[in-house]
């Protein structure tokens, strides 16, 4: 009984699905047959005009200065005195801090007294060597008269060779103790740090400051960051489908919010060989002039980058484009005889709601609401004539600012 009562709930429900799937079919077919025995539909029209579109792309960002470096000392000790702050200016090889250089002085003094006694050690080798070059020439003269004996002879020969190596290495000596000095001398000086750049603006700023005065640093620990922040680099990111149309030298306004209303021109400097798999995205380098300093690195910005602009363009509004059998078109109301009449389009930029239509050559009332509804030669229905005289295309001129859509 059971497997009996289960098989009538399933022939039921069967029953009910394939009548409703039946009538879905009669009234999708009768509503095609309707369009086709020519139905009415209500429609809403905007007429097709021609002006300006721009393809504008808005990426943000953040700014960067244009190099930045922090300054740190080579040898380590006590931080006697800092010289700068943050904010301050500085100059190239601008001495910033000054650690304590005792040590380092005494180091200098010990050096030097070393190369003294080296170049008196010298000085003593070098008279040593004379008078073991005289004897050696007067044990030659004495040997050539049969005077002095062949061993006399050797012995001052052996004695002058040796006054010559002592003098060699006496010499050597000097030149190692002057090189010390010169080392102990470099070494003082590292206690002055200085900031040091070559190429760029012989003035920057300082931008952090990472230690007090009165800490023992270590080598190469951080004492204040140095900035250069004229130029700044606007860093954006644009994603794979805006990639191909950016290119080294385009120019770009930069915003932000910290002055609103203002600009700053920018033009593009540099752009990554790659997108990263993560984001799919390529890092873009705006560089943005900066004389009067009212950017700051770390500033939120837009940049907004033209890649077209076409003067004349036959431009449509968004909601006018649709498909039908695989192609792309928009529905022109023919006033005359109150039909519909698709036309397979060409676009071309699409900004905001506007689209620009490159092919055919279109002009008239074109279709934006309803559409649909409607196959190529439907009847139509056209909005009172005074209503759509009165609506004009709001549409017109917006092509030449950046769509909502486009903000990266």
């Amino acid at each position: 009984m059971k497997k009996f009562f289960l098989l009538l709930l399933v022939l039921a429900i069967a029953t009910v699905a394939g009548w409703q799937l039946y009538e879905w079919l009669t009234q999708s077919e009768s509503g095609k047959a309707g369009r086709r025995a020519g139905l009415s539909v209500a429609v809403e029209t905007r007429p097709i005009y021609k002006d300006v579109i721009r393809d504008i792309g808005v990426f943000t960002g953040s700014l960067e200065p244009k190099s930045q470096f922090v300054v740190a000392p080579k040898v380590a000790g006590w931080l006697k005195k800092l010289l700068v702050d943050v904010g301050d200016t500085v100059q190239r090889n601008q001495v910033i801090a000054l650690l304590d250089d005792e040590e380092f002085a005494q180091q200098v003094e010990q050096a030097r007294a070393e190369l003294e006694v080296a170049k008196a050690n010298a000085a003593n080798c070098a008279s040593d060597l004379e008078i073991a070059r005289r004897e050696y020439e007067r044990a030659k003269v004495l040997r050539e008269k049969k005077i002095a004996s062949v061993s006399e002879l050797d012995l001052s020969e052996a004695a002058f060779n040796a006054s010559q190596t002592r003098h060699k290495v006496s010499l050597a000596q000097v030149a190692q103790k002057d090189a010390a000095l010169k080392t102990a001398q470099v070494r003082l000086s590292y206690t002055k740090v200085q900031s040091f750049w070559e190429e760029g603006d012989p003035t920057r700023v300082v931008g952090e400051r990472f230690v007090d005065e009165g800490a023992l640093l270590q080598v190469n620990e951080p004492v204040v960051s140095i900035l250069e922040n004229d130029p700044l680099t606007a860093v954006v990111h644009v994603i794979e489908r805006d990639y191909p149309k950016v290119s080294v030298g385009q120019e770009a306004v930069v915003t932000s919010d910290a002055y609103p209303g203002r600009t700053f021109a920018g033009r593009i400097a540099r752009i990554a060989p790659l997108l990263k798999e993560s984001s799919r995205q390529a890092r873009v380098e705006v560089d943005v002039p900066n004389p009067d300093f009212l950017l700051k690195p770390g500033m939120f910005v837009r940049a907004r980058v033209e890649f077209a602009s076409r003067e004349q363009a036959t431009l449509i509004p968004l909601p006018a484009l649709v498909r039908r059998e695989g192609k792309e078109g928009i529905f022109i109301a023919d006033t005359d005889k109150s039909k519909a009449r698709f036309v397979p389009v060409r676009t071309g930029i699409i900004s905001g709601e506007v689209v620009e239509i490159l092919e055919p050559e279109v002009s008239g009332l074109v279709i934006t609401l309803g559409n649909h509804l409607l196959e190529d030669g439907s009847a139509i229905t056209l909005p009172d004539k005074e209503l759509q005289k009165d609506k004009q295309p709001e549409d017109k001129g917006a092509g030449s600012q950046g769509a909502p859509g486009d903000l990266r």
